[in-house]
């Protein structure tokens, strides 16, 4: 069902075509569960914007070559699988205390997590 999405979303459909052209840089295929990663070129902003409640984040999201998010709700989660902190680069293993993008709808940067202590650690600033 989620690639069904994709498949209609014209922004996914428009970096999946542009593959052909890239040079030898390696994009991948469109998928709404790709973890996150910032490797190579590739520069994510990501930006607390505030915490309306204790368990949900309201997130800036600005990726280039994926997606951008204004005010993108996120919620506390447990870790399913490994990954890297979208905000501070550190490693999260499964279980860690994490905010992941709200599921519904599909979001483009569905496997993107955030560390918990990290966004608590921005809340105090």
């Amino acid at each position: 069902m989620a690639e069904a999405a994709i498949a209609l979303d014209p922004w996914a459909q428009t970096i999946f075509q542009l593959t052909s052209l890239n040079d030898g840089v390696n994009f991948g295929t469109p998928s709404a569960r790709r973890p996150f990663t910032q490797t190579g070129e590739r520069r994510v902003t990501v930006k607390l914007i505030e915490r309306p409640s204790t368990t949900t984040a309201t997130i800036e999201w600005r990726d280039s070559t994926r997606c951008c998010y204004g005010d993108q709700v996120w919620r506390a989660m447990r870790a399913r699988t490994a990954g890297v902190c979208a905000m501070s680069g550190r490693e999260i293993r499964p279980g860690d205390q994490v905010y992941g993008p709200n599921p519904r709808p599909v979001p483009s940067n569905a496997g993107a997590m955030i560390l918990a202590s990290v966004l608590d650690q921005a809340t105090s600033l």
